[in-house]
């Protein structure tokens, strides 16, 4: 039986290649279970160009974005969007260099979903954190400047976990390939994920509550003190747990940083100091302009 080939063309911007890494190390399903396999009975994800992960290189790789004329694949997008040319190229035609920009543009209206994979493309993250050189900016900011309405799912984190992209992913072929069916909140980010604080599901919160509060990280007791950003932090990390479910950051004695925030890194830092009072209330306010950090 044939199966349905769900596209997924892989670009990757401004970032450290971490969201690539963490994917890579996707436990159930496993990584080659999801490119080889059946994700689901008669359902095969193909991953038609990744730059880091693909055996072709120069313009033979180039080749497959530049013959990739269908519409229905899911375009995502690893590291933010430079306004800055002379940052982040995605390969060379005839000598010149080629802004990722300038190709995630010529894609994402032709595309039927753009994911963007990480912290970094959904709201800018590190590099768009002051001085911010290079003007990088969020998929969905670049996506309005130029009128681009295909559907857009921001699944953030640094780097995100691999389920919550598997997830997704899932989730869109099970809803039909109908983006508008998937249940997002306010940020565009999947709600069965990024529902919950991290402080409501905390195996510390009890400590919180007594007044127990740790003194440097590694302590057993709550880690507000020394910079958990847990009670303003929107993921289901305590639940899920990292690296085939063994830790996560609190678990392992280290504060929540708040990675899949619009407001990191430049509200959530530093990280080893406690957020102040005044502060929490500012969580979402900053992502009026695409996620920079102004």
């Amino acid at each position: 039986m044939a199966c349905a080939e769900v596209n997924v063309v892989w670009l990757q911007g401004g970032g450290c290649t971490g969201c690539s890494v963490s994917l890579l190390n996707s436990a159930h399903p496993g990584f080659r279970d999801i490119a080889v396999g059946q994700v689901l009975p008669g359902v095969h994800v193909s991953i038609k160009f990744h730059p880091t992960l693909m055996a072709a290189q120069g313009a033979g790789a180039l080749g497959v974005l530049d013959g990739l004329s269908e519409k229905g694949f899911v375009l995502a997008l690893e590291g933010s969007l430079p306004d800055d040319e002379r940052f982040c190229a995605a390969g060379c035609r005839n000598g010149r260099e080629v802004p990722v920009k300038e190709q995630f543009l010529s894609l994402a209206p032709t595309a039927a979903l753009v994911l963007a994979v990480g912290t970094c493309s959904s709201f800018g993250g590190i590099p768009a954190g002051a001085p911010n050189p290079g003007a990088y900016r969020s998929a969905e900011s670049v996506m309005a400047e130029h009128g681009i309405r295909t559907p857009l799912v921001n699944v953030p984190g640094c780097p995100p976990h691999p389920d919550w992209v598997t997830k997704t992913l899932l989730d869109y072929v099970l809803a039909g390939r109908d983006a508008s069916a998937l249940a997002l909140d306010p940020l565009k980010r999947p709600l069965g994920i990024y529902g919950q604080v991290i402080h409501e599901n905390c195996p510390r919160r009890a400590y919180f509550d007594e007044g127990k509060f740790a003194e440097k990280p590694g302590d057993p007791e709550c880690l507000h003190k020394v910079g958990c950003k847990g009670p303003i932090t929107y993921a289901d990390c305590p639940l899920r747990e990292w690296n085939n479910s063994i830790n996560w950051c609190i678990k392992a004695g280290a504060p929540c940083q708040g990675c899949t925030q619009p407001e990191f890194i430049d509200l959530t830092t530093p990280i080893y100091v406690e957020l102040a009072e005044d502060r929490m209330p500012k969580v979402g306010e900053q992502v009026a302009a695409g996620g920079r950090h102004e």
